[in-house]
């Protein structure tokens, strides 16, 4: 019984030595939503003017106010989550929340997203997420910034992520 005290004793000191403190915590967590912002030069930024302008004339007809271009962070995420689309080989939401946290990070309140894939001109793509409720709700959501993530794959085959967010 003693034996099984002291190793108690143990395992609770060992716990509580190693443990982190607030700010330890405060700075891993910050550290994990760093991002190198050249990523953002990535993108294909001449469909995403396009897109922006497409995506803007949609809202107005809503009178819905313009969403401006973030080339910086929002960029920076939305081309690092296209790669990863590509080594995927897929579309997807993955780690979105780390996108939001991110952003939200950089003064964001709210944070929204759209994928897509195989599309290879920006009124096709636009037109497909207008069809789409979720996305299209994307589209006319109170957001004021966008960010771009356009890149084609090794074969030509373009993937898209275009993140929202209101400040």
């Amino acid at each position: 019984m003693r034996l099984l005290k002291t190793t108690l004793l143990a395992i609770v000191l060992s716990f509580s030595v190693a443990s982190c403190s607030t700010e330890d915590t405060a700075a891993i967590e910050e550290a994990n939503y760093a991002i190198d912002l050249n990523l953002a030069q990535e993108t294909d930024w001449a469909m995403a003017e396009e897109i922006l302008v497409l995506v803007n004339e949609h809202r107005a007809t809503l009178g819905l106010a313009a969403i401006k271009k973030d080339q910086q962070y929002a960029s920076a995420y939305a081309v690092d989550h296209t790669k990863y689309m590509i080594d995927l080989e897929e579309i997807n939401h993955d780690n979105f929340h780390y996108r939001t946290e991110a952003l939200k990070g950089q003064g964001a309140e709210k944070v929204g997203e759209n994928v897509a894939f195989g599309y290879t001109d920006a009124q096709t793509v636009v037109t497909a997420w207008l069809n789409s409720d979720g996305h299209r709700r994307a589209i006319e959501g109170d957001f004021t910034h966008s960010g771009f993530g356009i890149i084609p794959n090794d074969r030509g085959t373009y993937y898209f992520t275009q993140l929202f967010y209101k400040r």
